[in-house]
């Protein structure tokens, strides 16, 4: 049976160049949980494909890291993918050209409906609280700012 290269420690690190993931926001959330339990998968990719909607989540807490349970989160809303390509544990997300902060992993709960792509942020604040619109976009990228 193959086994998952990083928590195999196969992986050490990366030094790659990426395309970045263009999409825009298409419901907005006003949610905040104190105990969502969401299992962050040890896989640090996911590939997004176009036309593929993911759930935006945002975390204040700083261990939140792939194959952790991440409690604390707010939803920012969910996204149609416009351009695909894959994010990778660390990207920085953007909407409107406001940074969210650094994706922290991915739970799977409602997969194949839809990825939870759970982003590490100083606040935890949701979509509505944050003046979001649908049709903002978002920015998914590997570059640091």
């Amino acid at each position: 049976m193959a086994k998952d290269p990083y928590q195999a420690g196969l992986i050490k690190g990366h030094n790659w160049e990426k395309t970045d993931i263009v999409g825009e926001l298409l419901l907005i959330l006003d949610t905040e949980m104190d105990e969502r339990g969401l299992n962050l998968i040890a896989p640090r990719t996911r590939a997004l494909q176009r036309h593929e909607i993911h759930e935006l989540l945002l975390t204040d807490e700083e261990e939140a890291s792939p194959g952790k349970v991440v409690n604390r989160v707010a939803g920012i809303g969910f996204a149609e993918i416009e351009q695909g390509g894959v994010v990778v544990v660390g990207d920085r997300v953007l909407i409107e050209d406001t940074s969210m902060g650094e994706v922290a992993g991915f739970d799977e709960t409602h997969m194949p409906n839809h990825l939870n792509i759970v982003i590490k942020a100083q606040k935890r604040v949701n979509g509505v609280k944050l003046g979001l619109h649908p049709r903002n976009k978002v920015l998914i990228t590997g570059q640091k700012g």
